[in-house]
């Protein structure tokens, strides 16, 4: 059986896909009621990145990557896209490119995108 503390330091891919959805949720409320410049609305957005990144590094490519979404609108943007569906989810959420590039290796990057 795992103990709590690896279940705190190493989460299933359920659990961070999960996370993730509910922080992105919580930014977009944060971003409507005090505007994007709140410090709620930057500390949600950041977490959800470092989730996502954390979800990269522990899980793709076998069961995440990243691929350009060619159907947004305004910056371009990387959708981290689920190799099996989590409850009919299949990407957990987009990542704009320009901070993928900050906060991901080109070599994370080359890796990431592997299909």
């Amino acid at each position: 059986m795992i103990s709590e503390t690896a279940k705190l330091l190493y989460p299933s891919v359920e659990k961070l896909v999960h996370e993730i959805v509910a922080v992105n949720h919580a930014w977009k409320v944060a971003r409507e009621l005090f505007g994007q410049d709140s410090p709620l609305s930057i500390s949600s957005r950041d977490l959800k990145t470092c989730l996502q990144v954390r979800l990269l590094r522990s899980y793709a490519p076998k069961q995440v990557y990243l691929i350009e979404d060619k159907e947004s609108e305004g910056e371009p943007l990387y959708s981290l896209r689920l190799r099996e569906p989590i409850e009919n989810r299949l990407d957990a959420e987009h990542l704009p490119m320009r901070i993928a590039e900050k906060v991901l290796t080109d070599k994370e990057l080359k890796q990431f995108k592997k299909i």
